[in-house]
């Protein structure tokens, strides 16, 4: 490690003998570089993102005008509360204002949750594989994460179920799962539910809960009356085309929710979130825009890939997991990164032999099949 401290190396040292010993073996999440980067490195341009399972159609107009309307009152601190936003998300779910947390993104809410209701030795059961985000936050705070197979690269929630102990504290559900896309459905969560000891918190993490469109979708909300400590996370990140604004929200009971602000920051979601989510939440137009062009887009793209022979897994998200002929992920993503097409191989989520792609808009859709035809051939 490269230091400009006089004594470097001692103060290295003593900083591993000060440090949490549960962070000495933790792998921090890798964030993939920016594209202005990456352009510089490969010596290209002109290149599309489709690793990030971003909004290909980006924020809603009423959200970036009323932003750019705040941006006058930067120089004060945000609501600390959230006041407009928490009780309009409430009205529009159908629960009271003292049942929803705001978060810095809906990853902070996972933390906030870990941070609150586990302590050192305590377990965590989740899905592998899932979203990154869960064993990284259990291992911080001392915990031990219990990762249980998918099964047909969906959520084996029977074996999740069984791989609870007296010394669980939380079940984390990510539904849809990223990084396959495939959902639970509502027989098999209900059975769930009903197998789960009483006393384990189950955090159901929907942020691409609003691109669903199998009539046996789970909604979380639906099951907060069903006897189970139960913790509905989503976010206005994916379908709301907020991302580099990092807001999210859970939704529980008051006495679980009331815990939650306990350990959150004082102005932890800033000003330009809380105004564009205000106004996200009054465009349904632009809202059903962004779910009707993943609808459209996801059939064109699983006919393409039909067509090239190229297998895939179905998605209830705004991504999907291809699964590459010759079984390497990491090449195929090497070869359109030279092209200008950047997506997410999987080898780390240990599914070798494939990428997971981000549900553009029609041209980068375009661009993105015509490069990938290239490339396996």
């Amino acid at each position: 490690m490269k230091s400009d401290y006089k004594n470097g190396d001692a103060i290295a040292r003593k900083v591993d003998a000060l440090v949490n010993e549960a962070l000495k073996t933790l792998v921090p999440y890798a964030p993939g570089k920016p594209m202005e980067e990456l352009e510089r490195e490969l010596g290209i341009s002109d290149s599309i993102k489709l690793a990030s399972n971003e909004s290909s159609m980006g924020p809603s107009p009423r959200a970036v005008a009323a932003i750019a309307e705040a941006l006058r009152g930067l120089h004060r601190y945000p609501d600390g509360s959230a006041y407009r936003l928490v009780h309009k998300i409430a009205a529009r779910l159908g629960v009271g204002a003292n049942g929803i947390v705001l978060g810095n993104g809906s990853n902070e809410i996972i933390e906030l949750v870990v941070r609150g209701f586990m302590l050192p030795g305590d377990e965590a059961v989740f899905a592998h594989p899932s979203f990154a985000i869960y064993p990284l936050v259990v291992q911080a705070a001392g915990g031990l994460g219990v990762p249980v197979p998918l099964k047909d690269l969906t959520h084996d929630l029977p074996a999740m179920a069984r791989a609870v102990t007296p010394r669980t504290k939380i079940v984390f559900v990510c539904n849809p799962n990223n990084p396959t896309g495939t959902a639970v459905r509502k027989d098999a969560f209900e059975a769930f539910l009903r197998d789960l000891p009483d006393g384990v918190l189950v955090a159901v993490d929907e942020a691409y809960f609003e691109y669903m469109d199998d009539p046996q979708r789970v909604d979380s909300l639906q099951y907060h009356d069903s006897g189970k400590i139960l913790l509905t996370l989503r976010t206005f990140s994916k379908c709301y085309g907020l991302a580099g604004l990092r807001i999210g929200y859970g939704v529980g009971h008051p006495r679980l929710i009331d815990y939650l602000h306990r350990v959150r920051q004082p102005f932890n979601v800033n000003w330009l979130a809380q105004v564009g989510a205000l106004a996200a939440l009054d465009d349904d137009a632009h809202l059903r825009v962004s779910v009707e062009n993943n609808r459209e887009q996801l059939a064109r793209i699983y006919k393409a890939l039909d067509a090239m022979g190229v297998r895939y897994t179905r998605s209830q998200a705004n991504f999907l997991l291809l699964h590459l002929p010759g079984g390497d992920g990491k090449a195929v993503y090497d070869r359109l990164l030279r092209r200008g097409v950047i997506v997410r191989p999987m080898d780390s989520y240990d599914l070798p032999g494939t990428i997971r792609v981000t549900v553009g808009t029609p041209e980068e859709n375009t661009r993105f099949l015509a490069e990938l035809g290239e490339v396996i051939q």
